[in-house]
Protein backbone atom coordinates (compact mmCIF):
# COMPACT_ATOMS: atom_id res chain seq x y z
CA UNK A 1 0.00 0.00 0.00
CA UNK A 2 1.18 3.66 -0.48
CA UNK A 3 3.31 5.10 2.29
CA UNK A 4 1.45 7.01 4.99
CA UNK A 5 1.50 10.78 4.29
CA UNK A 6 3.62 12.66 6.87
CA UNK A 7 2.37 15.61 8.89
CA UNK A 8 3.51 18.89 7.27
CA UNK A 9 6.54 20.38 9.09
CA UNK A 10 4.73 23.55 9.92
CA UNK A 11 2.16 21.55 11.94
CA UNK A 12 4.49 19.26 13.84
CA UNK A 13 4.66 21.59 16.84
CA UNK A 14 0.86 21.50 17.20
CA UNK A 15 -0.15 18.75 19.69
CA UNK A 16 -3.75 18.63 18.51
CA UNK A 17 -2.68 18.26 14.88
CA UNK A 18 -0.26 15.49 15.81
CA UNK A 19 -3.09 13.60 17.59
CA UNK A 20 -5.46 14.14 14.69
CA UNK A 21 -2.81 12.98 12.22
CA UNK A 22 -2.20 9.77 14.24
CA UNK A 23 -5.98 9.11 14.47
CA UNK A 24 -6.42 9.59 10.73
CA UNK A 25 -3.50 7.27 9.99
CA UNK A 26 -5.03 4.58 12.26
CA UNK A 27 -8.39 4.91 10.51
CA UNK A 28 -6.60 4.79 7.17
CA UNK A 29 -4.92 1.52 8.17
CA UNK A 30 -8.26 0.05 9.39
CA UNK A 31 -9.90 0.93 6.08
CA UNK A 32 -7.01 -0.62 4.17
CA UNK A 33 -7.34 -3.90 6.12
CA UNK A 34 -11.13 -3.96 5.67
CA UNK A 35 -10.75 -3.44 1.92
CA UNK A 36 -8.39 -6.41 1.86
CA UNK A 37 -11.14 -8.55 3.49
CA UNK A 38 -9.86 -8.52 7.05
CA UNK A 39 -12.90 -7.85 9.25
CA UNK A 40 -11.07 -8.44 12.52
CA UNK A 41 -9.84 -4.88 13.31
CA UNK A 42 -11.11 -3.43 16.55
CA UNK A 43 -11.69 0.30 16.02
CA UNK A 44 -11.08 2.18 19.29
CA UNK A 45 -10.92 5.63 17.77
CA UNK A 46 -13.83 8.00 18.33
CA UNK A 47 -15.50 10.52 16.15
CA UNK A 48 -17.79 10.69 13.17
CA UNK A 49 -15.54 8.96 10.65
CA UNK A 50 -14.61 6.24 13.15
CA UNK A 51 -18.32 5.71 13.91
CA UNK A 52 -19.12 5.33 10.20
CA UNK A 53 -16.28 2.86 9.81
CA UNK A 54 -17.44 0.87 12.85
CA UNK A 55 -20.98 0.70 11.45
CA UNK A 56 -19.73 -0.39 8.04
CA UNK A 57 -17.50 -3.04 9.65
CA UNK A 58 -20.44 -4.33 11.72
CA UNK A 59 -22.58 -4.53 8.59
CA UNK A 60 -19.88 -6.47 6.75
CA UNK A 61 -19.49 -8.89 9.67
CA UNK A 62 -23.27 -9.42 9.81
CA UNK A 63 -23.37 -9.89 6.04
CA UNK A 64 -20.62 -12.49 6.31
CA UNK A 65 -22.66 -14.36 8.91
CA UNK A 66 -25.76 -14.17 6.70
CA UNK A 67 -23.84 -15.62 3.74
CA UNK A 68 -22.72 -18.49 5.97
CA UNK A 69 -26.36 -19.09 6.99
CA UNK A 70 -27.44 -19.14 3.33
CA UNK A 71 -24.66 -21.63 2.61
CA UNK A 72 -26.15 -23.84 5.35
CA UNK A 73 -29.58 -23.70 3.67
CA UNK A 74 -31.27 -20.82 5.49
CA UNK A 75 -32.83 -18.87 2.63
CA UNK A 76 -34.79 -16.53 4.92
CA UNK A 77 -31.82 -14.20 5.22
CA UNK A 78 -32.34 -10.66 3.85
CA UNK A 79 -30.11 -7.55 3.71
CA UNK A 80 -31.57 -4.05 4.13
CA UNK A 81 -28.59 -1.90 5.02
CA UNK A 82 -26.49 -1.74 1.83
CA UNK A 83 -28.66 -0.11 -0.81
CA UNK A 84 -28.44 -1.64 -4.32
CA UNK A 85 -26.22 -4.41 -3.00
CA UNK A 86 -29.02 -5.42 -0.62
CA UNK A 87 -31.46 -5.76 -3.54
CA UNK A 88 -29.00 -7.92 -5.49
CA UNK A 89 -28.18 -10.04 -2.46
CA UNK A 90 -31.85 -10.59 -1.62
CA UNK A 91 -32.68 -11.43 -5.26
CA UNK A 92 -29.81 -13.92 -5.33
CA UNK A 93 -31.05 -15.62 -2.15
CA UNK A 94 -34.62 -15.85 -3.49
CA UNK A 95 -33.43 -17.27 -6.82
CA UNK A 96 -31.15 -19.73 -5.06
CA UNK A 97 -34.01 -20.82 -2.79
CA UNK A 98 -36.35 -21.24 -5.78
CA UNK A 99 -33.77 -23.18 -7.79
CA UNK A 100 -32.92 -25.55 -4.95
CA UNK A 101 -36.63 -26.02 -4.14
CA UNK A 102 -37.32 -26.92 -7.77
CA UNK A 103 -34.34 -29.26 -7.76
CA UNK A 104 -35.64 -30.99 -4.62
CA UNK A 105 -39.09 -31.34 -6.15
CA UNK A 106 -37.57 -32.73 -9.34
CA UNK A 107 -35.45 -35.14 -7.30
CA UNK A 108 -38.50 -36.28 -5.29
CA UNK A 109 -40.50 -36.73 -8.51
CA UNK A 110 -37.62 -38.70 -10.02
CA UNK A 111 -37.40 -40.84 -6.88
CA UNK A 112 -41.14 -41.53 -7.03
CA UNK A 113 -40.85 -42.38 -10.72
CA UNK A 114 -37.92 -44.69 -9.98
CA UNK A 115 -39.87 -46.45 -7.25
CA UNK A 116 -42.89 -46.77 -9.55
CA UNK A 117 -40.66 -48.09 -12.32
CA UNK A 118 -39.06 -50.60 -9.96
CA UNK A 119 -42.50 -51.80 -8.85
CA UNK A 120 -43.59 -52.04 -12.48
CA UNK A 121 -40.45 -54.01 -13.38
CA UNK A 122 -41.00 -56.30 -10.38
CA UNK A 123 -44.65 -56.83 -11.34
CA UNK A 124 -43.73 -57.56 -14.95
CA UNK A 125 -40.93 -59.90 -13.89
CA UNK A 126 -43.28 -61.76 -11.55
CA UNK A 127 -45.89 -61.90 -14.31
CA UNK A 128 -43.35 -63.37 -16.75
CA UNK A 129 -42.25 -65.96 -14.18
CA UNK A 130 -45.87 -66.84 -13.42
CA UNK A 131 -46.61 -67.10 -17.14
CA UNK A 132 -43.62 -69.37 -17.71
CA UNK A 133 -44.59 -71.49 -14.72
CA UNK A 134 -48.18 -71.66 -15.96
CA UNK A 135 -46.99 -72.46 -19.47
CA UNK A 136 -44.77 -75.26 -18.15
CA UNK A 137 -47.69 -76.53 -16.08
CA UNK A 138 -50.03 -76.56 -19.08
CA UNK A 139 -47.36 -78.26 -21.19
CA UNK A 140 -46.96 -80.90 -18.48
CA UNK A 141 -50.73 -81.42 -18.26
CA UNK A 142 -50.93 -81.72 -22.05
CA UNK A 143 -48.38 -84.55 -22.01
CA UNK A 144 -49.16 -86.39 -18.79
CA UNK A 145 -52.00 -88.31 -17.22
CA UNK A 146 -53.49 -85.95 -14.58
CA UNK A 147 -54.06 -88.71 -12.00
CA UNK A 148 -50.84 -90.72 -12.07
CA UNK A 149 -48.35 -88.31 -13.64
CA UNK A 150 -47.26 -90.87 -16.23
CA UNK A 151 -47.22 -89.96 -19.92
CA UNK A 152 -50.63 -89.88 -21.53
CA UNK A 153 -51.30 -92.16 -24.47
CA UNK A 154 -50.61 -89.58 -27.19
CA UNK A 155 -47.29 -88.47 -25.70
CA UNK A 156 -46.15 -92.04 -25.11
CA UNK A 157 -46.86 -92.97 -28.74
CA UNK A 158 -44.80 -89.98 -29.95
CA UNK A 159 -41.86 -90.98 -27.74
CA UNK A 160 -42.15 -94.67 -28.61
CA UNK A 161 -42.24 -94.00 -32.38
CA UNK A 162 -39.13 -91.81 -32.06
CA UNK A 163 -37.51 -94.55 -29.93
CA UNK A 164 -38.24 -97.20 -32.54
CA UNK A 165 -36.63 -95.11 -35.28
CA UNK A 166 -33.61 -94.33 -33.11
CA UNK A 167 -33.17 -98.03 -32.31
CA UNK A 168 -33.15 -98.81 -36.05
CA UNK A 169 -30.60 -96.04 -36.68
CA UNK A 170 -28.35 -97.31 -33.86
CA UNK A 171 -28.87 -100.95 -34.93
CA UNK A 172 -30.06 -102.05 -31.47
CA UNK A 173 -33.21 -103.89 -30.30
CA UNK A 174 -35.95 -102.40 -28.12
CA UNK A 175 -39.05 -103.68 -26.35
CA UNK A 176 -42.67 -102.70 -25.86
CA UNK A 177 -44.41 -103.99 -22.71
CA UNK A 178 -47.96 -103.85 -21.43
CA UNK A 179 -48.74 -104.05 -17.70
CA UNK A 180 -52.14 -104.66 -16.12
CA UNK A 181 -53.01 -104.42 -12.40
CA UNK A 182 -54.41 -107.80 -11.33
CA UNK A 183 -57.98 -107.76 -10.00
CA UNK A 184 -58.11 -103.97 -10.01
CA UNK A 185 -61.94 -103.99 -10.24
CA UNK A 186 -62.03 -105.98 -7.01
CA UNK A 187 -59.89 -103.29 -5.31
CA UNK A 188 -62.28 -100.57 -6.51
CA UNK A 189 -65.38 -102.53 -5.46
CA UNK A 190 -64.01 -103.53 -2.06
CA UNK A 191 -62.02 -100.45 -1.00
CA UNK A 192 -63.64 -97.66 -3.02
CA UNK A 193 -62.53 -95.56 -5.97
CA UNK A 194 -60.36 -93.25 -3.86
CA UNK A 195 -58.24 -96.22 -2.83
CA UNK A 196 -58.36 -97.39 -6.42
CA UNK A 197 -56.82 -94.07 -7.50
CA UNK A 198 -54.26 -94.41 -4.70
CA UNK A 199 -53.38 -97.86 -6.05
CA UNK A 200 -52.84 -96.48 -9.58
CA UNK A 201 -50.50 -93.77 -8.30
CA UNK A 202 -48.67 -96.27 -6.09
CA UNK A 203 -48.06 -98.61 -9.03
CA UNK A 204 -46.84 -95.75 -11.27
CA UNK A 205 -44.51 -94.47 -8.55
CA UNK A 206 -42.89 -97.88 -8.03
CA UNK A 207 -42.68 -98.51 -11.78
CA UNK A 208 -41.03 -95.12 -12.44
CA UNK A 209 -38.41 -95.77 -9.77
CA UNK A 210 -37.35 -98.94 -11.56
CA UNK A 211 -37.02 -97.47 -15.04
CA UNK A 212 -33.80 -96.35 -16.66
CA UNK A 213 -33.55 -92.76 -17.86
CA UNK A 214 -33.84 -93.98 -21.47
CA UNK A 215 -37.09 -95.91 -20.77
CA UNK A 216 -40.61 -94.49 -20.89
CA UNK A 217 -43.96 -95.27 -19.27
CA UNK A 218 -47.47 -94.19 -20.22
CA UNK A 219 -51.03 -94.84 -19.19
CA UNK A 220 -52.59 -97.00 -21.89
CA UNK A 221 -56.09 -96.99 -20.43
CA UNK A 222 -57.82 -97.75 -17.11
CA UNK A 223 -55.49 -99.90 -15.04
CA UNK A 224 -53.28 -100.77 -18.02
CA UNK A 225 -49.87 -99.15 -18.61
CA UNK A 226 -47.41 -99.31 -21.49
CA UNK A 227 -43.59 -99.24 -21.46
CA UNK A 228 -40.81 -98.60 -23.95
CA UNK A 229 -37.51 -100.27 -23.01
CA UNK A 230 -34.69 -98.74 -25.08
CA UNK A 231 -31.69 -100.80 -26.22
CA UNK A 232 -33.13 -104.05 -24.82
CA UNK A 233 -33.49 -107.51 -26.39
CA UNK A 234 -36.32 -109.83 -25.35
CA UNK A 235 -34.46 -111.23 -22.33
CA UNK A 236 -33.49 -107.76 -21.12
CA UNK A 237 -37.08 -106.59 -21.67
CA UNK A 238 -38.40 -109.51 -19.59
CA UNK A 239 -35.92 -108.72 -16.80
CA UNK A 240 -36.94 -105.05 -16.81
CA UNK A 241 -40.61 -106.03 -16.54
CA UNK A 242 -39.84 -108.60 -13.82
CA UNK A 243 -37.96 -105.96 -11.82
CA UNK A 244 -41.04 -103.72 -11.86
CA UNK A 245 -43.40 -106.64 -11.10
CA UNK A 246 -41.37 -107.67 -8.04
CA UNK A 247 -41.09 -104.07 -6.74
CA UNK A 248 -44.89 -103.79 -6.81
CA UNK A 249 -45.45 -107.24 -5.29
CA UNK A 250 -42.99 -106.50 -2.45
CA UNK A 251 -44.54 -103.12 -1.54
CA UNK A 252 -48.24 -103.19 -0.62
CA UNK A 253 -50.21 -99.98 -1.08
CA UNK A 254 -51.05 -98.27 2.22
CA UNK A 255 -54.80 -97.74 2.69
CA UNK A 256 -56.25 -96.13 5.81
CA UNK A 257 -57.62 -99.56 6.71
CA UNK A 258 -54.16 -101.14 6.41
CA UNK A 259 -51.68 -102.37 3.77
CA UNK A 260 -53.16 -103.91 0.62
CA UNK A 261 -51.05 -106.28 -1.55
CA UNK A 262 -51.02 -105.43 -5.26
CA UNK A 263 -49.85 -107.60 -8.14
CA UNK A 264 -49.39 -106.90 -11.86
CA UNK A 265 -49.05 -108.96 -15.03
CA UNK A 266 -46.78 -108.15 -18.00
CA UNK A 267 -46.65 -108.94 -21.70
CA UNK A 268 -43.40 -108.05 -23.54
CA UNK A 269 -42.67 -107.88 -27.29
CA UNK A 270 -39.31 -107.14 -28.93
CA UNK A 271 -38.38 -105.15 -32.06
CA UNK A 272 -35.10 -106.22 -33.66
CA UNK A 273 -32.84 -103.74 -35.48
CA UNK A 274 -33.01 -105.47 -38.87
CA UNK A 275 -36.78 -105.15 -39.14
CA UNK A 276 -38.51 -102.63 -41.45
CA UNK A 277 -37.35 -99.02 -41.14
CA UNK A 278 -40.84 -97.54 -41.62
CA UNK A 279 -41.69 -97.74 -37.95
CA UNK A 280 -44.87 -95.68 -37.99
CA UNK A 281 -47.89 -95.76 -35.70
CA UNK A 282 -49.28 -98.78 -37.56
CA UNK A 283 -46.09 -100.73 -36.98
CA UNK A 284 -46.04 -99.71 -33.30
CA UNK A 285 -49.65 -100.79 -32.92
CA UNK A 286 -48.80 -104.26 -34.26
CA UNK A 287 -45.97 -104.60 -31.73
CA UNK A 288 -48.38 -103.49 -28.98
CA UNK A 289 -50.82 -106.17 -30.15
CA UNK A 290 -48.07 -108.79 -29.69
CA UNK A 291 -47.38 -107.51 -26.16
CA UNK A 292 -51.13 -107.49 -25.45
CA UNK A 293 -51.44 -111.13 -26.57
CA UNK A 294 -48.59 -112.03 -24.20
CA UNK A 295 -50.28 -110.09 -21.37
CA UNK A 296 -53.48 -112.08 -21.98
CA UNK A 297 -51.43 -115.30 -21.74
CA UNK A 298 -49.87 -114.13 -18.42
CA UNK A 299 -53.38 -113.63 -17.03
CA UNK A 300 -54.52 -117.06 -18.24
CA UNK A 301 -51.51 -118.64 -16.56
CA UNK A 302 -52.53 -117.17 -13.17
CA UNK A 303 -51.46 -113.48 -13.27
CA UNK A 304 -48.60 -111.86 -11.30
CA UNK A 305 -46.04 -112.86 -13.92
CA UNK A 306 -44.22 -111.77 -17.09
CA UNK A 307 -44.81 -113.42 -20.48
CA UNK A 308 -42.90 -112.62 -23.67
CA UNK A 309 -44.16 -112.77 -27.24
CA UNK A 310 -42.34 -115.01 -29.72
CA UNK A 311 -39.55 -113.23 -31.62
CA UNK A 312 -40.77 -113.24 -35.23
CA UNK A 313 -40.29 -111.02 -38.26
CA UNK A 314 -43.05 -108.45 -38.85
CA UNK A 315 -44.11 -110.33 -41.96
CA UNK A 316 -45.29 -113.10 -39.63
CA UNK A 317 -46.94 -110.96 -36.94
CA UNK A 318 -50.36 -111.81 -38.27
CA UNK A 319 -49.73 -115.54 -37.83
CA UNK A 320 -49.14 -115.03 -34.11
CA UNK A 321 -52.06 -112.68 -33.63
CA UNK A 322 -54.58 -114.94 -35.38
Amino acid sequence: SPASPPLPPELTDNEDMRKLHAKLLALRNHMSEILKGDLSPEITERGYIAGLLKGHLANLRHLTWQVEQVAKGDFTQRVDFMGEFSKSFNYMVVQLDTTLTNLRKAEEALLRSTKTLKREVALRTNAVHALKKSEARFRYLANHDPLTGSLNRRSFFEIAEAGLKLAATNDVPCCIALMDIDFFKRINDTHGHQNGDLTLKHVVDLSSRNLRQSDSMGRYGGEEFIFFFADADIEQGKRAAERIRMAIADNPVKFASGPQPVNVSFGVAVVLPGWPDKRTGDFLQKVISLADASLYRAKKLGRNQVCAAPVVHPDHFENILD
